[in-house]
């Protein structure tokens, strides 16, 4: 009954049918580039620095084991860097920020600064901009003293951020605390997954290291909060219309139906059917058009989808089909729901009047 009632209003059948399929394929659309976007977003904020900064209390340095503490706090879930901070003077007396880190990580972390080459060999310094026409004006060594220890390095590389670190010296951590005797004080880390996952993990490197300062970089965090946010509020705002839209065609179509079939169910209940089987068969309607209409449009969704990626994030978008559940059964929602004001209106239908052509 339900294929025949479908083969004999083709047209309004294939109407509803086309509503649900572009209602499925825009939802299944913006669904897969959500998730997609948002993780891309997370991978390149990742590439601006660190989100979450661990600080030694009082001026004081970290704990030998601090930097093994986050690395296990964080289960390969984000990177650690660590960095050490001494003043020293130059030959002429001039003060200059000198910052020992791991360069292979470091490299990894900020892959947003602008160098011309990272050192590779011990005794090399990555300068910045600022402090190289001070301190190395045509890339010559440099002579360093902190605590009556003299360093002698060679630039290897310029850095330049616009930031505090185009007036510092970098040197490897192994070099810096030889010179130095001076530990890191700073561990920065970039943790990857959602807000509530960076709180998490930063409540648990508190537990972990009580003797530090665990602060975010609210900058980072901020500015990734908020596009997000409004990515979601877009792709929601979307996809709300659009489902609104194929509701209000569903709902036409289903009010059609009842009225071009007043005749067909004034005989079914002339015959004994009661009210609760009329309403279940257009329900069973209803279900069918938008699990159809969800599967058509899933495959429209995932193709859309790996489109806009190619065209306009010049990356591919990869399905995601642990949402087609979500799609299926908003869809089959999205149906029930326009067939309410259609089921209630064949609650109206008499049939003695319709049979009698009132």
């Amino acid at each position: 009954m339900l294929f025949r009632a479908a083969i004999l209003r083709r047209g309004r059948a294939a109407s509803a049918l086309l509503a649900m399929v572009v209602a499925a394929a825009v939802v299944t659309t913006m669904l897969n580039l959500f998730v997609d976007v948002q993780a891309k977003l997370r991978k390149e904020f990742r590439n601006y620095g660190a989100n979450v900064v661990v600080v030694a209390k009082d001026g004081q340095t970290l704990p030998p084991n601090a930097l093994n503490k986050v690395s296990s706090t964080l289960a390969g879930r984000g990177l650690a860097v660590p960095f050490a901070y001494a003043v020293a003077r130059t030959s002429d007396g001039r003060s200059i920020v000198v910052t020992g880190t791991d360069f292979d990580q470091a490299r990894k972390l900020n892959r947003w600064w602008s160098v011309t080459r990272w050192p590779t060999a011990s005794q090399q310094a990555l300068v910045g901009v600022r402090a190289a026409a001070l301190v190395s004006p045509q890339g010559k060594p440099i002579d360093l003293n902190f605590g009556g220890r003299v360093v002698h390095l060679s630039p290897a590389g310029t850095l330049q951020t616009g930031a505090a670190e185009d007036s510092r010296i970098y040197l490897s951590l192994r070099d810096f605390e030889a010179w130095t005797q001076t530990h890191p004080s700073t561990i920065e880390i970039a943790v990857s997954g959602a807000p509530e996952e960076v709180s998490s993990v930063m409540q648990k490197l508190s537990e972990t290291l009580p003797e530090a300062e665990v602060r975010p970089v609210r900058q980072i965090m901020e500015g990734e909060a908020r596009v997000l946010g409004r990515t979601q509020a877009t792709l929601l705002a979307t996809a709300i219309l659009i489902i609104l839209t194929a509701t209000l065609c569903v709902l036409a179509t289903l009010t059609g139906w009842v009225y071009d079939r007043q005749r067909d169910f004034a005989i079914m209940k002339a015959l004994g059917a009661s009210q609760r089987l009329i309403s279940g068969f257009l329900a069973a309607e209803a279900v069918l058009l938008g699990a159809l209409g969800a599967v058509i449009g899933f495959g429209f969704g995932i193709g859309g989808a790996a489109w806009i990626g190619r065209a306009n994030f010049h990356a591919p978008v990869v399905p995601r089909f642990s949402v087609f559940p979500t799609i299926l059964a908003g869809s089959v929602a999205v149906a029930l729901i326009a067939a309410i004001l259609p089921i209630f209106l064949l609650r109206r239908v008499q049939p003695a009047m319709i049979l009698r052509g009132e």
